[in-house]
């Protein structure tokens, strides 16, 4: 299959994922309630910093940061395993939904929280795995300057390749985080192909999207200011929602198909096997 092949398969399965989403709206609202809470925890952070050092933002750096590493990197895996926590119970209970869906069923918002909740032992062991190697690649990356960020960027990158498959693993295989990490790199290494095509489409959603988003303000900006970039706001949030949605639904899919599971819309599009194919 030619390059130009599976920027089309992408395509086609981007589009698929949309449709499901549009389909489904209520699936908007996991990445809507992962982003809230992430913002709870920012601004918590933000908040009990500022209540110990005011607006000294310099003496918290030396006092916090500088001359105190321990706690310092102790706060950054509280908010990285909190953080984790909540992307990952979300894009469970979106996950468990999207299998509803291909199942013939229609989830509820509850269903896949309740599903989650069922996994909040395995989510957070993974969260914690996460938050350990976030700490070390930033720990690489202080410690040992350019060459660490390059390093801490390799790392990082295959890390995010390696984790493709964790959440739908975390929710429907009884394994613990390493295991599950190991059973996705598996997965990537034995199935994946030349699959570049449905990231390539989720980017070219954004393109579109925010070049869309750029004139509509642009244009609303020439009525009223606050007008433009308050639309312009609003619109970027919902694009990042439906293409994060959409995302995980796609994952959802490939997955269901790999393990021979009906993958509903995806079926009918028969190009996930020229997506994921046996190296």
């Amino acid at each position: 299959m030619n390059f130009f092949d599976r920027m089309s398969n992408g395509w086609r399965l981007g589009m698929t994922s949309i449709k499901i989403i549009r389909e489904n709206k209520s699936l908007l609202l996991f990445p809507v309630l992962s982003s809230a809470a992430l913002i709870t925890v920012v601004l918590t952070f933000v908040g009990g910093t500022y209540a110990i050092f005011g607006t000294d933002i310099e003496r918290m750096i030396d006092e916090f940061l500088g001359n105190n590493q321990i706690i310092a990197y102790a706060t950054l895996f509280a908010f990285y395993l909190i953080s984790y926590f909540i992307i990952v119970f979300f894009n469970v209970a979106l996950v468990h939904c999207a299998r509803l869906i291909f199942d013939g069923q229609t989830p509820s918002i509850k269903e896949g929280l309740a599903f989650s909740g069922s996994r909040v032992g395995t989510i957070m062991s993974w969260a914690f795995l996460s938050a350990t190697v976030g700490v070390i690649l930033q720990a690489i990356e202080e410690r040992l300057g350019f060459v660490g960020q390059i390093v801490a960027g390799i790392v990082g990158a295959v890390w995010s390749i390696a984790t493709f498959f964790v959440v739908p693993i975390l929710a429907y295989e009884e394994v613990g985080p390493v295991e599950a990490l190991k059973r996705s790199g598996k997965l990537m290494k034995e199935k994946w192909g030349e699959a570049i095509g449905a990231n390539f489409s989720f980017g070219v959603f954004f393109l579109i999207g925010y070049l869309i988003i750029f004139v509509g303000a642009f244009a609303l900006f020439a009525v009223h200011p606050i007008l433009g970039v308050v639309s312009g706001v609003l619109s970027a949030l919902l694009l990042h929602t439906v293409v994060a949605a959409a995302k995980t639904v796609f994952i959802a899919a490939t997955y269901n198909h790999m393990m021979d599971r009906p993958a509903g819309r995806f079926d009918d599009v028969d190009v996930l096997d020229g997506v994921f194919i046996q190296k």
